[in-house]
């Protein structure tokens, strides 16, 4: 007991005493850490998810070094500070295409965080002499492996799954498999995982796979809206000038949440199907009808949580401009742009589209990035801030909440008399 109290002194002590140089290093939405961290962190970052890995353990190595405290090297914050969270691990392959996870460094008591990319097809292996990029299946596999070679020695297990394996099977409509549920449960029930990532779920609704364990659901608004005011000039965001628009019914929630913030008016498209037969996976769509205002003359923010293959997109806009729209903007946290980047480059030739914002949650190919009409979002602070928050075992609702930080952003921006 007396150790106990001893212990909470000193971290009472090391909060006080850095309340002031934490304010200078953190920015006013994040809370002040009032609890000793959860474990000492660690970071296992899958194939094609160094590079983010890297960025975020930049972040936590700069502003871990910068707290300064008496008490930083007391045992309740032994190896707090670090040249580097990441845990050295290798996924290598054997020739006939078999895997394995290995962890060089002992995680014994650590919080660790497992960063993963479901759909990074630029990572590839050989087998039977034979170059083979890796599929969502395959990165699932990684990811058992890596949480096996922990071996249930980790204080705690948290994934980050930027996009969700198989969240658009989420729901059986007939003699179907539900792939998402089953991942999720099988990660959570089976292997030990405390918490689930995720951003833009597809149907968050897939958390009730796992009704006792930790399951976020984070949106990139607050970074969309920022990569928008500081890459788009003339940019006027009031009613007269601009409306948000859905690409689809299902997509509703997310552009409500735009437009409320914004103060803008929503429309959406009703994508009409054709039920009777499968194509590819789907119901080929018929026809994109919209319903909202009119938008003639206005600047267009169209919000999904994706793009596949961009054919229903690049349609959308196409309509949009038809009707009179001015410039429109593509938002979607992950462009995976299935069937290459030519028919964008077509539709923004044609002055259908203005600019593409995706995050770096996923992987992006070499070719995209130097596309005019392409404005990368990069999510890795945002990401460090989440991590170093649940290190702390500290509530992360302000951070998933952005809606103080991008009025914040609009005032400084000099938007706020056009979105009261």
């Amino acid at each position: 007991g007396s150790e106990m109290c001893i212990r909470d002194r000193m971290t009472i002590i090391f909060i006080r005493k850095n309340c002031v140089s934490r304010r200078k290093i953190m920015p006013d939405y994040t809370q002040e850490f009032t609890t000793i961290p959860y474990g000492p962190l660690g970071i296992i970052a899958l194939p094609g998810c160094e590079e983010l890995a890297q960025k975020i353990d930049r972040y936590l190595v700069k502003w871990r070094a910068q707290k300064q405290s008496e008490h930083k090297n007391s045992l309740s914050f032994a190896g707090y500070e670090r040249d580097t969270y990441i845990i050295d691990a290798s996924f290598p392959r054997f020739g006939s295409g078999e895997g394995k996870g290995s962890l060089h460094e002992s995680v014994r008591g650590y919080d660790i965080f497992i960063v993963c990319d479901m759909f990074n097809y630029g990572v590839t292996y050989n087998m039977y002499g034979q170059t083979i990029p890796m599929s969502p299946d395959e990165h699932f596999a990684n990811l058992k492996r890596a949480i096996s070679a922990v071996g249930g020695k980790a204080h705690r297990i948290t994934v980050i799954m930027p996009m969700l394996y198989e969240g658009r099977q989420h729901k059986r409509s007939s003699r179907e498999s539900l792939d998402c549920a089953i991942a999720l449960q099988e990660l959570c029930n089976n292997m030990g995982v405390d918490n689930i990532i995720t951003f833009d779920a597809h149907d968050p609704r897939v958390q009730n796979a796992i009704p006792l364990k930790g399951f976020e659901n984070v949106q990139p608004a607050y970074q969309m809206i920022k990569a928008l005011v500081n890459n788009v000039d003339d940019l006027h965001l009031d009613k007269e000038h601009m409306m948000v628009v859905s690409p689809d019914e299902g997509g509703m929630s997310r552009c409500i949440y735009y437009s409320t913030v914004l103060g803008l008016d929503l429309g959406m498209f009703y994508k009409r199907r054709d039920y009777s037969r499968v194509v590819n996976g789907r119901n080929p769509i018929l026809q994109h009808q919209f319903l909202g205002s009119n938008i003639e003359g206005k600047d267009v923010m169209v919000v999904d949580d994706m793009i596949s293959s961009g054919e229903s997109m690049l349609e959308v806009a196409k309509k949009l401009k038809e009707l009179g729209a001015k410039r429109i903007f593509i938002f979607s946290a992950f462009g995976l742009f299935c069937e290459g980047l030519e028919n964008f480059d077509k539709s923004f030739a044609e002055g259908n589209i203005t600019k593409v914002f995706t995050t770096n949650l996923v992987y992006r190919t070499p070719e995209l990035l130097q596309r005019d009409w392409y404005c990368e979002v990069d999510m890795s602070k945002y990401l460090s801030y989440i991590i170093d928050t649940l290190n702390h075992d500290m509530s992360v609702s302000k951070l998933l909440n952005p809606a103080d930080r991008i009025y914040a952003l609009l005032e400084r921006k000099g938007f706020k008399k056009e979105t009261e």
